[in-house]
């Protein structure tokens, strides 16, 4: 039985505005067994001095894809496997140095690679995943061009998507693709209900699946105890969205005053992913983007940072992701540098810990510093309620990670129980 106690320690518990000091954790094998304002006795135990700096749970990334090692998703599904895994190993690992100990993977993760983690063969975050995207014929996930030829019957994989996602139109398909997904191990379901920016053949304002189709998604992923996360740039596709039943909106780039009252009204979740836009306005003409894509790159940029007040002042439950491609996954923090224009740094820490783990349905265990909860941690050297920037500085603030009562990084003082 391992056992690790943090000593004087500054604790924010992903919630709380309040942060005690003076306080000590006990870790054993890999969960946190006491939070105490008292000296904490336990023989044998490994004693870390976190000497009055923050202690809080380590941070949710809820919009990551893992595989997603190029911008061209048809280069991606012409590299194969082997290199779009070398690429995962890089990114999550780079985000577990920056203090991420848990990723949603929302678009390509799979069981092999959620296995390999599980197993210690990977460095990386504790990994949730929602397999393959759900797109209709002509969505946001079919890469094909209009010249392309080929079609697909019934539920397939898409030649020139197979990596990342599947096809699935009517009813019967839907269903057949949602519990195929789930038979694999997805912790929920990913579908696209709007056009995007990065398709050759559907418009930003697309609508995409039909109510009856989103609302069978739904019903599946609620016989199954979780639930359906929906690719949203428009005012019109996110609300259709929550109203059909979908608990977790990505992105909502260009919503509008109405419609994130209506999502707050409803208890949904937006996942905004600003570092991800900002990076290709900026870097995409370098990278090879061409022009009618970064002409609606800007369109949607011009109008992301007033989305986020719309929610703010609505009172959306929004949570922190970053849906990096490509080189661009080293910028993982700078969505926090982003944000920190519209939200407070109590907010934000919120978005980046708690908000996360109601998401995945894994309050009291992620997200949190309580008893039971998995001891996924980081220590920070100073206060980030009020200097938030010092998460956007890629771990070199960060003196402690650990994930599952794993050690990943130390830069205090540590000694045995005499």
């Amino acid at each position: 039985m391992t056992q690790i106690i943090l000593e004087n320690a500054r604790i924010f518990d992903g919630v709380s505005e309040e942060c005690p000091e003076g306080m000590a954790v006990l870790v054993e094998d890999g969960r946190i067994r006491e939070v105490s304002d008292r000296p904490i006795r336990a023989n044998e135990a490994q004693r870390i001095d976190v000497d009055g700096k923050t202690l809080m749970p380590g941070l949710i990334d809820m919009h990551v894809h893992s595989y997603f090692s190029d911008l061209d998703p048809r280069v991606l599904n012409d590299r194969d496997a082997p290199y779009r895994t070398a690429y995962a190993i890089r990114k999550l690992g780079h985000a577990l140095d920056c203090g991420f100990t848990t990723v949603r993977d929302i678009g390509g993760g799979d069981y092999p690679l959620a296995a390999a983690i599980a197993d210690g063969l990977i460095r990386a975050p504790r990994f949730f995943y929602a397999g393959k995207i759900l797109s209709m014929t002509g969505g946001h996930v079919d890469y094909r061009t209009p010249n392309e030829k080929h079609h697909t019957h019934g539920y397939c994989s898409c030649a020139s998507l197979n990596w990342a996602g599947v096809i699935a139109d009517g009813v019967d398909e839907c269903i057949k693709a949602a519990r195929e997904e789930l038979r694999r191990g997805a912790h929920c379901i990913k579908i696209v209900a709007s056009g995007g920016v990065m398709s050759p053949s559907d418009p930003i304002w697309m609508n995409q699946f039909r109510e009856d189709e989103i609302r069978a998604i739904v019903q599946e992923c609620l016989e199954r105890r979780t639930y359906v996360a929906a690719h949203c740039l428009t005012s019109e596709s996110t609300r259709r969205s929550v109203e059909f039943g979908v608990r977790c909106v990505e992105h909502a780039t260009l919503i509008d005053a109405e419609t994130a009252a209506f999502v707050a009204e409803r208890g949904a979740y937006v996942v905004p992913t600003m570092a991800v836009l900002f990076s290709l306005v900026e870097q995409g003409p370098e990278m090879g983007l061409p022009r009618d894509r970064m002409d609606g790159l800007r369109a949607v940029y011009e109008d992301s940072m007033a989305g986020l007040d719309r929610m703010r002042s609505a009172g959306v439950k929004v949570a922190f992701g970053t849906d990096l491609l490509a080189g661009f996954y080293t910028q993982q923090c700078r969505e926090f540098e982003l944000r920190r224009e519209v939200f407070t740094p109590l907010e934000l820490l919120r978005q980046a810990t708690s908000v996360g783990a109601e998401i995945l349905m894994q309050s009291g265990k992620l997200g949190c510093v309580q008893p039971d909860a998995h001891a996924d941690l980081i220590v920070v050297d100073g206060d980030p309620l009020e200097d938030i920037g010092l998460l956007a500085a890629d771990g070199r603030n960060l003196d402690l990670i650990m994930r599952g009562g794993e050690i990943i990084k130390n830069r205090l003082n540590q000694r045995r129980n005499e």
